[in-house]
Formats: structure tokens, C-alpha cells, sequence
């Protein structure tokens, strides 16, 4: 799977202007407003590209910091200084990415934190020589002084992606974290999936390599004189939170994190491996074992209460892992 980086702030903004009349007029917290212009979200898009770029040229998480947060920032940062550590002179393979043919899913909102999403074509298919995939990425702002940054990014294939339902002026719908409208409210998702990696229930998510796939590879690996443990926590809350848009059949389209561990321990004698990343996040010593942390954003297709496409179930459409600890002991 391919990894590459939300943040969001609770923080709320009023602004009071003093009308001719001498009435009050709240702006930003209670009036429903598009979350930005478009020209607005085109510049965020840019800037941000203009940032990752010149961090993954340099290997430098400095000169993005301020353009991630959330599990894209986490997942960004943790890389570039695991590979500033292995190559301080900077990447010698960079590629710019180019993120072109946006269309901008702007909901309207009362209060901040703000979002949009960003639906981008990039030029990393071709790189790669993969078919044609959607780069999707979020794009919040905390407040009105704040700047746009990019918490979740999901590529995802064009034929995957549901029709999305609009309000009067023809913008994006959002969805309530608490929403009953559908099978799974989107702040229950993180807890229901990492409940379901650790215990197979509850059984609310379609089968697939993130799913069910993912629990029998780890059910199922052996490797002689090492043995493995996996925990996997919820995270769900600020910059972690999942933000959810309503397509045109009722269900949704929701962007959610998670947080894995993997434990591998060695029988006497042995050692775990370590990879180059992990070594350059390690803190303590590797004797006989080795905990690796991730950060993981899920996109997933959530359906109306009471629907029976897919069975009912949240389909995963696409999970973007990143390594961003490890511990020895």
C-alpha cells in the first residue's frame, strides 16, 4: 500500500461587527457558510504540493510542518526524519508530485474547524505505471487565523467512488460525526475497526485486504523463532477526528485514523530484524524485542441504516499506513 499524510483544532472564532443600525452580526460561528472559496482551496492545494516537494527533495519535515496535521502529518513526518537520518544530504531518487485536475468538495459549515476535500489526478500513476487512480485530500483549517493543512490524503480508483449529494447551491453535504443515518455513525469507526482487527466483531465492515485480509495475514504469520502480537487503538478525537461527506444514496464517504502496534518478539539467541526506518526512529535497545508503531487513514464508504448494498456493510476503499515510532527492548 502506498503511504504517504489531518489536523483540526477545537478552537472557535467569533467575529462581531457593528451594523449601521447598531445590530450585532455574528460571523464564522454561527452563520453556515462554504468552508472556502475556490480559489482559496486551489491555493491550499498548491502550497501544500509546493511544500511536500521541497520536503521529500530535501528530507527535511521542517519545510512541510506547517501544511500536514492529523494522520497525514504524522505518517509525513515520522518518514522524512527517518530518511533525513539515512540520507542527510536529501532523496536522490525526487520526483516533483504533481497533483492536477482538481474538483473541490467544499460543505458548508457553522464555527471551525473548517474542511474541504481536494479531488486530484496525480502523475505518481505514471511513475509507477499503475492504472488511474483519484488522490483525494483533506484540507482543514482551525480558525480564522489559521492555515490550511492536509490531514488525509486516499488514492483510490475513479470507479469507486460514489456520486456525492449536493445542497441547493450545488456544494458537498457534510455528514455529523454522531450521524444515526447510517449503519455506522462516523465517530464509532475507528473504535468498531480496531475492535474488529483485535476480535472480529463486530462484524460490520466488508471483506477485503484491509479487513478481513488483513486479520488472517496476521493470524496467520509464522516465521521460526519469533512470535508476534498485535494491538490496535482508536484515534478519533481532534486532528484524528473523522469527517465524513453524504452521497446522493444516502450513505457517506468518511475519512477515519487508527493506530496499529506490532510486536515481534525473539526466542533466546535471536534478534528482530530492523529495516532502515525503523532503526532511525528507534528509541531504546533491540535485544529480543522490537515494537513497531503505526498511524493508519482509512476511507471507507459507510450506507444508510437499513440499506442492503454491499450487504449492509462499510466497504474500506483504500488504507494508508505509516511507520512512526519504534521501541527496543
Amino acid at each position: 500500500m502506498r503511504t504517504i499524510r489531518l489536523a483540526t483544532g477545537l478552537a472557535t472564532a467569533t467575529v462581531l461587527s457593528v451594523t449601521a443600525s447598531g445590530c450585532v452580526t455574528v460571523h464564522g460561528e454561527l452563520e453556515v457558510v462554504p468552508a472556502a472559496t475556490r480559489s482559496e482551496a486551489a491555493q491550499a492545494l498548491k502550497a501544500f504540493t509546493s511544500a511536500y516537494n521541497a520536503a521529500d527533495k530535501a528530507y527535511d519535515p521542517a519545510l512541510d510542518a506547517d501544511r500536514v496535521t492529523g494522520p497525514l502529518g504524522a505518517i509525513n513526518q515520522a518518514g522524512l526524519k527517518a530518511r533525513h537520518k539515512n540520507h542527510p544530504d536529501g532523496n536522490p531518487d525526487h520526483s516533483p508530485l504533481e497533483l492536477t485536475d482538481a474538483t473541490y468538495l467544499i460543505p458548508k459549515k457553522a464555527g471551525w474547524p473548517r474542511w474541504f476535500v481536494a479531488d486530484t489526478d496525480s502523475n505518481r500513476d505514471q511513475d509507477s505505471g499503475e492504472t488511474d487512480s483519484r488522490w483525494l485530500v483533506v484540507f482543514v483549517k482551525s480558525g480564522p487565523g489559521a492555515g490550511w493543512k492536509a490531514s488525509y490524503l486516499s488514492v483510490v480508483a475513479p470507479s469507486r467512488l460514489p456520486s456525492f449529494a449536493k445542497d441547493d447551491d450545488g456544494r458537498a453535504r457534510p455528514v455529523a460525526a454522531d450521524s444515526a443515518a447510517l449503519a455506522v455513525a462516523p465517530e464509532d469507526l475507528s473504535t468498531q475497526y480496531t475492535q474488529y482487527l483485535q476480535k472480529g466483531a463486530p462484524d460490520v465492515f466488508a471483506p477485503g485486504s484491509a479487513t478481513s485480509g488483513w486479520r488472517e495475514t496476521r493470524r496467520t504469520t509464522r516465521r521460526a523463532g519469533f512470535s508476534y502480537q498485535y494491538i490496535d487503538q482508536p484515534l478519533d478525537s481532534g486532528s484524528f477526528g473523522p469527517l465524513g461527506l453524504e452521497t446522493d444514496d444516502g450513505g457517506a464517504l468518511v475519512f477515519f485514523s487508527s493506530k496499529h502496534f506490532e510486536r515481534q518478539t525473539a526466542a533466546k539467541g535471536l534478534r528482530p530484524p530492523l529495516n532502515a526506518d525503523a532503526e532511525a526512529l528507534l528509541t531504546g535497545e533491540v535485544e529480543s524485542t522490537l515494537t513497531k508503531e503505526r498511524v493508519s487513514s482509512q476511507l471507507v464508504y459507510v450506507p444508510k441504516k437499513g440499506s442492503t448494498k454491499d450487504g449492509g456493510k462499510v466497504v474500506l476503499l483504500n488504507r494508508l499506513p505509516g511507520l512512526t515510532a519504534a521501541k527496543g527492548s
